[in-house]
C-alpha cells in the first residue's frame, strides 16, 4: 500500500503540472500574447511529446533498474517546470512542456507494471495511482486557478516544481529496485500489437479521450461564459467529482466492461449539458458529473487493458498512455479552433458525442477480468 501510494504521489505531481495551464488559461495567454484557444496548445506539446515516449521507452531502457527511471522522470519534469517559471515566450514554454510530456508518459508507462511487480495488487496499485491523477485533477485546475490569481501563473508552476521533488524524494525512499519484465522493448510492443481486442479497446480509449480533452482546457472559459463568480467553486467541485469517479471506478472495476461504458455515458450527459444551460445549479451539477464520469475512465481502463493483455502488462499500458496522449493532443487543438471560432460550447458538444460513441464502444467490446 505505502509503495502504491508512492506511485500515486509522483502521478499527482506530473499530471498538476500538464493541467495547470487549463487553470491559467487567461493570465498565461495574456501575459504570453496569444489567445487562449493558442494557450491551450501548451497541453498538445506536452502530449505530443508523451505520445511518442509511451510506446517506445521501454525499448530505449529495455534492461534499466525501473526505480531509476521513475526518479530520472521525475526529475525530467523538475526541469521543464522551472522552465516555463522563468520562460520570457511562448515558444520556449511549448519547448519546456515537451519534457513534461516525456516524463509523463514514462512515468505513467512504467507505474502500474512496478507496483504489481512490488505488491503482486494490481487493482490495488490501478485505483491508487489513478487517485493521483484525480488528486491531480484538485491541484492542476482549482487550486491553480486560485493561486495563478493570487501569486501569478509562474509562481504557480514554482510550487508544483517543489511538490514534485517532495514527491521523488518519498520514492526515493520508498521504492526498492526494481528490475525490468523479461522481454521488455520492442518484442514485446510488436506482441501487444497483435492482440486485436486490446487494440479495438485501446482506440475507444482514445474516443474517451479526446471528448474529454477536446473541452476540459477550455472548462474555466466555459464557466465564465454562465458566471465567473463560481469559476473556483465549480473548479473544486469537478476535482472533488473527480476523487469520487476514481474509488467509484475501482469499486466498478470487477464489472470491467459495463463500468468502461459507464464512464464515457456519464461524460457525455455532463458536457450535452453544460453546452446547453445558462442556469448556475444546472451548470455546477453537470460540472461534477463531469468529474466523476471522466475520472472513472483512468482507473478502469488500466485495468481494462491488463485483463486483455495480462502477461505483457507493461506494453498494454504503454499503448493505454499513447492514446491519451494522442487524445490530449489533438482534443486540445481541436477544442481550441472551436473554442476561439465558435466558443466553449461547441468544444463541449463535440466532446459530448464522442463520449457517447466511446460509451457504446465499450459495451461491445467484452474483456475477461484478471483475478488475483
Amino acid at each position: 500500500m505505502v509503495i502504491a501510494l508512492a506511485l500515486s504521489a509522483g502521478t499527482a505531481a506530473l499530471v498538476s503540472a500538464e493541467f495547470i495551464p487549463a487553470g491559467v488559461l487567461p493570465g498565461m495567454a495574456a501575459d504570453l500574447g496569444v489567445t487562449e484557444g493558442r494557450a491551450g496548445l501548451t497541453l498538445a506539446a506536452t502530449a505530443l511529446a508523451g505520445a511518442f515516449t509511451a510506446p517506445t521507452i521501454a525499448s530505449l531502457v529495455p534492461r534499466a533498474d525501473r526505480r531509476t527511471v521513475l526518479l530520472s522522470l521525475l526529475l525530467l519534469a523538475i526541469v521543464s517546470n522551472v522552465i516555463v517559471a522563468v520562460s520570457p515566450s511562448f515558444a520556449v514554454v511549448l519547448a519546456a512542456r515537451v519534457l513534461l510530456g516525456i516524463a509523463i508518459a514514462g512515468f505513467w508507462s512504467f507505474a502500474l507494471a512496478v507496483g504489481v511487480q512490488v505488491t503482486g495488487r494490481a487493482a490495488l496499485v490501478s485505483t491508487t495511482v489513478a487517485l493521483g491523477t484525480s488528486m491531480a485533477t484538485v491541484i492542476g485546475v482549482p487550486v491553480s486557478s486560485i493561486l495563478g490569481d493570487i501569486i501569478g501563473w509562474r509562481a504557480v508552476f514554482l510550487v508544483i516544481t517543489a511538490l514534485t521533488l517532495l514527491a521523488a524524494g518519498v520514492l526515493w525512499r520508498l521504492l526498492p529496485s526494481v528490475p525490468a519484465q523479461p522481454g521488455a522493448g520492442f518484442t514485446m510492443m510488436r506482441a501487444v500489437l497483435g492482440n486485436r481486442r486490446l487494440v479495438a479497446g485501446i482506440g475507444v480509449i482514445f474516443l474517451a479521450a479526446f471528448a474529454n480533452f477536446a473541452a476540459y482546457p477550455y472548462i474555466r472559459v466555459a464557466i465564465e461564459a454562465v458566471d465567473a463568480s463560481v469559476v473556483a467553486v465549480l473548479l473544486l467541485g469537478w476535482g472533488l467529482g473527480g476523487l469520487l469517479g476514481n474509488v467509484v471506478g475501482g469499486y466498478l472495476s470487477r464489472w470491467l466492461r459495463w463500468a468502461a461504458a459507464a464512464g464515457p455515458g456519464l461524460l457525455a450527459v455532463a458536457l450535452a449539458t453544460i453546452a446547453g444551460t445558462q442556469d448556475v445549479v444546472v451548470l455546477a451539477a453537470a460540472v461534477v458529473l463531469w468529474g466523476i464520469g471522466f475520472n472513472m475512465v483512468p482507473v478502469i481502463t488500466q485495468l481494462w487493458v491488463a485483463a486483455a493483455e495480462p502477461r505483457r502488462v507493461e506494453s498494454a499500458v504503454a499503448l493505454q498512455v499513447t492514446a491519451f496522449q494522442v487524445a490530449i493532443m489533438s482534443g486540445s487543438v481541436v477544442g481550441g479552433v472551436l473554442v476561439d471560432q465558435q466558443g466553449p460550447a461547441a468544444a463541449m458538444i463535440l466532446g459530448a458525442v464522442l463520449a457517447a460513441v466511446a460509451a457504446v464502444g465499450f459495451s461491445t467490446i467484452a474483456v475477461r477480468p484478471r483475478q488475483h
